[in-house]
């Protein structure tokens, strides 16, 4: 059965190796027949939430209306959503934390969004597994809370420079996670 993937990215840096592990899933997805939608926050405006809790009340998920606006829709309508992103300073870089904290916009809202499957691509420069702990941690505990089923991980460790997860098996992990779906 084909799902509706959407993939939310969360790297500055196109050709970065976070992006070479999302290129390689989305090719993978997209191969076995999935619709694969991507937004990527780091080229997008996105603020934080203003906890004023009124979402909804614009006709649109956030009354400050910025380009969280536009992936709102597809947040609701996606099967699947795929968080990628490498760690910045042992957590969640903010260029995807915005899209993060205002998801709760359609919590707020009403808006059903439990049964979604969960996925999360990261990496990191040091050699310690935990370091990644700082975005694994959040990402699992939010689809907790949201009710999502979250059916893999891939967590690449030792990577910095352009071009260092060709050196490991990230881009094979990331493409193997499409066999999940």
């Amino acid at each position: 059965m084909s799902k509706n993937i959407l993939v939310i990215t969360g790297s500055p840096r196109k050709n970065g190796n976070s992006f070479a592990m999302t290129d390689a899933f989305i090719k993978a997805a997209k191969a076995k027949g999935h619709s694969v939608t991507r937004f990527d926050a780091a080229f997008q405006k996105i603020g934080g939430c203003h906890a004023c809790e009124t979402c909804f009340k614009s006709g649109k998920a956030c009354s400050f209306d910025d380009d969280f606006n536009t992936i709102a829709p597809a947040i609701e309508k996606a099967d699947v959503i795929v968080f990628t992103m490498p760690v910045y300073w042992y957590s969640i870089p903010a260029q995807i934390k915005g899209v993060i904290d205002r998801i709760y916009s359609l919590v707020i809202g009403g808006k059903n969004l439990a049964g979604k499957e969960c996925a999360l691509i990261t990496c990191c420069e040091e050699d310690d597994m935990s370091v990644m702990d700082g975005v694994r941690i959040p990402i699992e505990r939010s689809a907790e809370l949201l009710k999502w089923n979250m059916i893999g991980e891939v967590l690449i460790p030792n990577v910095l420079g352009v071009g260092d997860i060709n050196k490991t098996d990230g881009i094979q992990k990331a493409a193997a996670l499409a066999d999940l779906l």
